[in-house]
């Protein structure tokens, strides 16, 4: 047999071969469909008739193909924010001495509630003591000798300069004694905010410099949370957003607070961006350093929700087989989040419509299908 009749024999074995997979074939349909080719007959499933039996040859009515189906439901993502945050004092401050000196009296305990500028320590001040009752005595000479000297000047006996240096005298005086005044004063140690007393570092008769911290206040009247969020929800925060926290300690019971302030930038390393929320201590239960969750509702974004059996795969990307009027269309998607028993998409599907989960293989663009069983959809995923 010359060359030519082998190779067109050869064509034809492939022909009729590849004629017989698509007609006969399961899942040629979908292997066409993914080549372009879904134009050309496959085997399809005949219709099922009552009783539950399918369509056969000479039984009459199209071929459908058999599949399992479920609705489309919607599911909203992105509507909720779950942080963990770290809180701390309103206000807090490390009290120090302005000077340096000998604590002789400590006049508040740990636990103490003071008010600003109670005095809650005091130095040695014996020497500022001496230094006040000197400036004092200066100014009385001091106002003693105006005196005279205003008293003189009605009989002219002494002169403009006279008196001009005995008001200086006094003012200096004066001023001498404001300072010594001032030196004295800071011999006591003042609350400079109100809150409550933390433990005291140092004990009475201890030598204490500028450098040397006596104790803490905090004013915990509220309490401020620092915490992160994810760079999706910058441009959804404000300042004064309500917000509820729980303390990671005590998870039954929450707390409402708002938004205080907001980060200007997000961190190019972890992105996301620094918040800091706000909640009052009416019971003074909360304590700086505590760990907080945070909790957040937005609006969020709602998106078709499908079995993750629906997705499909072709040469332009992820598809599903959405049954209109017993036919079966071809959509694409666009995938936006993938949980476990569903996945969320961006397509052309409403609510309520079903999609294929089973029984792909035999389904084409446009063909007739029958739904064997309506698979019940799962609880659709919440926020993030």
């Amino acid at each position: 047999m010359s060359l030519w009749k082998q190779l067109v024999l050869l064509v034809i074995v492939v022909l009729v071969a590849a004629g017989l997979w698509a007609r006969f074939f399961p899942g040629a349909g979908d292997v066409l469909a993914r080549l372009g080719l879904d134009w050309l007959p496959v085997a399809a499933a005949p219709a099922p008739q009552a009783g539950g039996r399918q369509a056969g040859p000479g039984q009459g009515g199209p071929a459908q193909a058999l599949v399992v189906a479920q609705p489309v439901t919607r599911a909203t993502i992105n509507d909720r924010l779950i942080a963990i945050g770290s809180g701390r004092a309103n206000n807090s401050v490390v009290v120090s001495p302005v000077v340096t000196g000998r604590l002789t009296e400590v006049l508040v305990q740990s636990g103490d509630q003071v008010q600003q500028g109670d005095v809650i320590a005091r130095l040695d001040s014996d020497a500022e003591e001496i230094a006040v009752d000197r400036a004092r005595i200066a100014l009385d000479d001091a106002n003693a000798r105006l005196a005279r000297v205003t008293a003189l000047a009605s009989s002219n006996t002494v002169t403009a300069v006279q008196r001009t240096e005995a008001e200086l005298a006094v003012r200096n005086a004066s001023l001498a004694l404001r300072d010594a005044e001032l030196m004295l004063e800071r011999r006591s140690v003042r609350a400079p905010i109100p809150g409550i007393v933390g433990i005291i570092g140092v004990t009475q008769g201890n030598y204490v410099t500028t450098q040397s911290e006596i104790l803490t206040i905090d004013d915990r009247s509220r309490i401020l949370v620092d915490f992160t969020v994810p760079e999706r929800f910058a441009a959804q925060l404000r300042v004064g957003d309500a917000i509820s926290a729980a303390s990671v300690a005590r998870p039954d019971q929450v707390y409402a607070g708002e938004i205080s302030a907001i980060d200007n930038r997000i961190d190019a390393a972890s992105r996301t961006l620094r918040v800091q929320a706000r909640i009052t201590n009416p019971a003074d239960t909360l304590r700086a350093g505590m760990s907080f969750r945070i909790e957040m509702r937005f609006p969020g974004d709602s998106f078709p929700a499908v079995s993750p059996l629906a997705i499909q795969w072709g040469t332009d990307g992820a598809y599903i087989w959405k049954i209109e009027a017993g036919s079966a269309r071809r959509v694409p998607v666009r995938i936006i989040q993938r949980n476990t028993d569903s996945v969320l998409v961006d397509a052309a599907i409403a609510e309520g419509e079903m999609v294929v989960t089973e029984g792909v293989h035999a389904v084409r663009e446009g063909g007739s299908v029958a739904i064997a069983v309506a698979d019940q959809p799962s609880a659709a995923p919440g926020g993030t």
